[in-house]
């Protein structure tokens, strides 16, 4: 199954996510499907880009949205 989940990237004490669609069975830093988006907790605000579009065409073919994500979603559209 496919979901749609963040993959953790950065320095120590630095970390800057990309959101990516992969395998559920596979490690999260393994190989990705597609990468639709980025969040960056660091700066202040957070930066938040996630496309929508891909993200309903993922969820359209059965892909999963993680909680995270989901929450992500929501902030960035408020």
């Amino acid at each position: 199954m496919l979901k749609i989940r963040l993959r953790r990237m950065g320095a120590r004490h630095r970390p800057f996510y990309r959101v990516v669609v992969s395998d559920s069975r596979l490690a999260p830093t393994g190989a990705a499907v597609e990468e639709i988006g980025h969040y960056n907790p660091v700066v202040d605000p957070p930066d938040i880009k996630i496309d929508g579009e891909r993200v309903d065409h993922w969820v359209a073919n059965g892909a999963q949205v993680s909680h995270t994500v989901k929450k992500l979603l929501a902030q960035q559209q408020s």
